[in-house]
């Protein structure tokens, strides 16, 4: 007894599927201007945080989903953050390393 022979797909309308395939390549990042991004006062003893839990998880959003090393993913948003017109600073590398154990 052999297998059931796999059905053949033919595609007839290329346009549409080129405009699909180049689809999948697109990026889109939404940065939302009205984001918290820096700390505010926790209520806790010592210096408040300067950037926000937010943030940190932005940063290391953008290292995980790319594969990226920390110094490179904190490139990227740099980058990221300047092409959306937004002056925020990003947090260095240490402060984020530091931080994502929480």
């Amino acid at each position: 007894m052999s297998a059931p022979a796999k059905p053949k797909y033919r595609t007839t309308n290329w346009k549409e599927y080129n405009e699909a395939l180049r689809a999948r390549g697109s990026l889109l990042v939404w940065l939302d201007k009205d984001m918290c991004w820096h700390g505010g006062a926790s209520g806790k003893r010592g210096r408040s945080p300067k950037y926000s839990e937010a943030a940190i998880q932005f940063c290391l959003t953008m290292k995980s989903l790319f594969n990226l090393p920390l110094r490179q993913a904190m490139g990227m948003t740099q980058s990221l953050l300047r092409l959306a017109g937004l002056d925020w600073q990003v947090p260095d590398f240490s402060t984020v390393s530091r931080r994502q154990k929480h």
